[in-house]
């Protein structure tokens, strides 16, 4: 079998400078507007450095930095990118930027600009937002392009557009008689002759194989010339797309790869091709075989001003020349080959080794398994073998290290595929969850296996150390793990839970209501304190930490203390327990007898006026009654015409009964008495009158002051006054008239 390969595959200059950026670029805080290429592997390595791709520029954090594709943008993008302190890393091909110019200046001079491309095509989306006035899309000849009559019109096109479906349009367009048209071939170089040398191999092969993304413009145009000349063709996203067996019966078999196909794939698509048929001859179609005149190329191009991106592209290199010619000298080694060598001396560089006596190969000594490189020490160990990895096969590259890291990692994925917990940190995310490396194994965390819940902003966890358990292994060509943090979490909150659940089964089997607890005061609020007990929250209900009443229960308790409480009630299917702390103390009334006797003078506040006389509070939790009759000498209608709430007064008890909380004061009784005076003239008047009248009189009539000085005990309750009233002994006395 004879393969025929393109001399123009894999990375155009515009592509790989984007490329190489990307994989070059700090990835802390860096993004990328759009995929960077239509290449799902490429697409893969620089999510997996820990860029983050957006579709939208209000996805980009301010002052973060942007990396903007070959494909280029709208110019509004550059603006807000710099109102916002967006850093740009451009990476416009020079073919799309100079289109860009062209597009903008002819908008600006009030002329229509019609675009041969895709609509959708992200290149398109940029060139129409260059345009400040009218710009129309067209990718068919078949299209209506009566809209464009009597209109100044400038023709460009896609950089990656099919050369003839442009021609086709030019001409369709001119048809309907626009009043001047200006047409630009702003197809870039690479690509005509990518197109050229398609249709070329095309015409001499029984097969073809189109490499490159299923989503890529400029592989699909490829593919599309080489259907019309050949009647075997194979679209092959990767090497894993590749059937030996499909090809085998050919004789002659075309390779071409798209712009942005990197050469790594078709380069595996050619190892796969040579390990099946080791009779493969490798042919590269250049000017002898397939000629494609560059001078040919450039005059088809040249109808458009773009000399300078013409000559960039003319620089550019065969990027397939060395696959090929690896392919042909067929090295027999592989990447990730495990080989056992005899160390056959030490250098400066490292050692050289031999495998099964077949020529020497250089370990560098940064591959050497060793903390630091000791020449004398390994020359020491010539003739004995050691275990290296095939880590690179162009040139051959040996190292000790990827062995040793291989082991650890062959230990560690058992220990997770037995289940064992492992943590990555995040590098990336996708629509569909999160991306991380362990070893040389791909991480993926689906979206709906981070956490209980939804996951809304995915880039937040970039960076973030996860927890992860092993859902799937993946040990294909691309080694993949798929785990879960979220198994872990539930996990743990049901641990939790149980936990929990039995402590407090704990708790209420070891306590009832009147038990004396300790506890440590934990919170307030408002309404009491939160008081750890065992480690269980009870609540003291700010009611009951006070005889008295307080008003914030930082006034008796304090946040951090420990103090003794009794239990007052159990609410076991709620989980609720209530204490007080006031029942374990005094109350006001038990010790009043050590303060109180009668005939004391006390000094209290009058807090309430009822209409049979007033209460005097003398301490927090004890009140006094100081009847009506007792406030003053006077006759008195309402208590309120001498006392007001709030003035403290002096007054003596009367009565007091600790068993009952009650204290009869009286004010009058610390008072002067105004009748003593009268008292005493009446004395005098007696002496003058007949002594038997005198004393008919005394007999038949008592004064106020009889009253005062009769013992005044009293008692009383909440309905009034109790025992003879003023009103009772003057009734008696009119009787006695």
């Amino acid at each position: 079998m004879k393969i025929l390969v393109a001399e123009h595959c894999g990375f155009c200059s515009g592509v790989k400078k984007a490329v190489d950026t990307a994989l070059s670029v700090p990835p802390e805080n860096t993004y990328v507007l759009g995929e960077l290429i239509h290449n799902e592997d490429v697409t893969s390595r620089i999510r997996a450095r820990g860029l983050i791709v957006v579709e939208r520029l209000d996805e980009v954090p301010d002052g973060a930095t942007l990396l903007i594709r070959s494909h280029g943008v709208g110019k509004a993008v550059y603006a807000a990118c710099e109102a916002r302190g967006i850093r740009v890393v451009d990476c416009t091909c020079s073919f799309v930027r100079h289109t860009q110019k062209l597009v903008e200046e002819a908008s600006a001079s009030g002329r229509t600009v019609v675009i041969a491309g895709h609509r959708e095509h992200p290149e398109v989306v940029g060139l129409v937002g260059w345009c400040s006035g009218e710009a129309l899309v067209f990718d068919s000849a078949q299209e209506d392009f009566s809209v464009l009559e009597g209109k100044d019109i400038v023709l460009v096109s896609q950089t990656t557009f099919s050369v003839q479906r442009f021609s086709k349009i030019a001409e369709n367009l001119q048809k309907v008689r626009p009043k001047t048209v200006e047409i630009f071939q702003t197809i870039c170089y690479t690509t005509v002759c990518r197109q050229k040398e398609t249709e070329r191999i095309a015409k001499q092969s029984d097969a073809m194989l189109v490499i490159g993304g299923l989503n890529s413009s400029n592989t699909n145009k490829l593919g599309e010339i080489a259907s019309l000349y050949c009647g075997r063709v194979f679209r092959l996203k990767n090497a894993d797309d590749f059937e030996y067996e499909k090809i085998k019966n050919f004789k002659r078999v075309g390779v071409v790869a798209g712009a942005s196909t990197p050469d790594w794939l078709t380069s595996e698509v050619l190892s796969k091709m040579a390990e099946n048929n080791t009779e493969v001859q490798n042919e590269t179609v250049a000017e002898a075989q397939a000629p494609v005149a560059e001078e040919t190329v450039k005059a088809e191009v040249e109808a458009a001003p773009q000399a300078e991106a013409i000559a960039e592209a003319a620089d550019e290199k065969p990027t397939m020349a060395k696959v090929i010619e690896n392919i042909d000298r067929e090295t027999p080694y592989k990447r990730g080959q495990l080989l056992t060598v005899k160390i056959v001396s030490a250098k400066d560089e490292g050692v050289y080794v031999s495998v099964s006596g077949k020529g020497e190969i250089l370990v560098e000594k940064s591959e050497l398994d060793c903390e630091e490189y000791d020449r004398a020490a390994y020359a020491e160990k010539v003739g004995e073998s050691i275990d290296v990895m095939v880590v690179d096969t162009k040139p051959v590259k040996l190292s000790e290290k990827a062995v040793k890291k291989v082991k650890e990692e062959e230990a560690l994925l058992k220990d997770i595929e037995e289940g064992k917990e492992f943590s990555v940190v995040c590098t990336g995310f996708n629509k569909g969850g999160l991306t991380a490396e362990l070893g040389t194994y791909a991480v993926f965390v689906p979206a709906r296996e981070i956490r209980a819940g939804y996951v809304k902003e995915l880039d937040k966890m970039v960076g973030k150390k996860l927890r992860l358990k092993m859902l799937e292994i993946r040990k294909e060509r691309r080694k993949e793990i798929i785990a879960s943090q979220r198994v872990i979490l539930e996990a743990e909150k049901a641990a939790r839970e149980a936990a929990k659940a039995e402590k407090e089964a704990a708790f209420f089997d070891s306590i009832n209501v009147g038990d004396v607890v300790e506890g440590k005061v934990e919170r307030v609020t408002s309404f009491g304190a939160f008081v750890s007990v065992k480690g269980f929250d009870c609540l003291a209900h700010i009611s009951d930490l006070s005889w008295t009443g307080v008003k914030e229960v930082t006034d008796v308790l304090e946040i951090g203390k420990t103090y003794q409480f009794k239990v007052l009630k159990i609410d076991r299917e709620n989980k609720k327990v209530s204490i007080g702390y006031k029942q374990l103390q005094p109350r006001p009334w038990d010790t009043a007898a050590e303060r109180y006797a009668e005939g004391d003078i006390v000094h209290g506040k009058v807090v309430r006026i009822v209409p049979f006389g007033a209460f005097v509070e003398l301490e927090k939790g004890i009140d006094g009654l100081v009847h009506v009759s007792q406030i003053s000498h006077e006759w008195l209608e309402n208590p309120t015409s001498v006392l007001t709430i709030g003035e403290e007064v002096d007054a003596k008890v009367l009565a007091f009964d600790p068993e009952a909380h009650k204290i009869t004061l009286s004010i009058k009784a610390l008072q002067p008495r105004p009748w003593q005076e009268s008292r005493e003239r009446g004395d005098r008047d007696e002496q003058r009158e007949g002594g038997e009248r005198r004393r008919s009189r005394k007999q038949n009539r008592r004064t106020a002051s009889d009253y005062a000085d009769e013992e005044e005990y009293r008692e009383w309750s909440d309905g009034g006054f109790s025992g003879a009233s003023i009103a009772d002994l003057l009734g008696n006395d009119d009787n006695n008239k």
